[in-house]
């Protein structure tokens, strides 16, 4: 075949329009694989979108349950506050009204430098004919420390307690004595 005869073959452009339309097809079905992979993509997206989506109004639904019912939990606790407020204040003032019907506590306490140098000793009077026993409670304010002894006490006598019983007083603490019998008697450490 010369070139004259090629020119004039009826096939030839048959084949290029064979060839034409094979990579047309081949681009067009490439095309149509890279837009079906790209809905692919975007349909595992969405779908994970609408799960995270799902996941997140689940927790906001749950956090909004919790937070009705720690309100609710409150308000209770709120209700429980206020009534026991109200029946603290009844008790106090039945409290209040059976110590101030006790007649005082027949002691007398005074304070004075120890005789070893240590701090003070309180000098506890029992002033009736009765032998008492008293609980002594001491707190010294600075240190928050706090304790409570038990004291015999004998008709008409006296008590030094100090450092070697068990508490070194100081300026400031607080002392205070009971028995079931008489009221409190609180005092300061002068």
């Amino acid at each position: 075949m010369t070139p004259d005869t090629q020119a004039s073959d009826p096939a030839l452009p048959q084949r290029r329009g064979l060839i034409v339309s094979i990579t047309v097809n081949a681009v067009l079905f490439m095309l149509v694989c890279g837009l079906a992979l790209y809905a692919f993509m975007l349909k595992v997206d969405l779908d994970d979108g609408k799960r995270r989506l799902a996941k997140e109004v689940e927790v906001r639904q749950q956090t909004e349950r919790y937070l009705i019912e720690t309100r609710n939990l409150l308000t209770n606790s709120l209700r429980d506050i206020e009534q026991l407020k109200a029946q603290l204040a009844w008790k106090e003032s039945d409290y209040q009204a059976v110590v101030s019907a006790k007649p005082a506590l027949p002691v007398v306490v005074d304070f004075r430098a120890s005789f070893l140098g240590q701090g003070l000793v309180a000098e506890i009077r029992n002033t009736s004919d009765r032998y008492l026993a008293v609980s002594l409670v001491v707190r010294n304010p600075a240190s928050s420390t706090a304790k409570r002894f038990t004291l015999e006490l004998n008709p008409k006598s006296s008590l030094d307690f100090g450092h070697l019983e068990g508490w070194q007083f100081a300026s400031g603490d607080e002392v205070a004595l009971f028995n079931d019998a008489f009221g409190a008697l609180r005092l300061t450490v002068p």
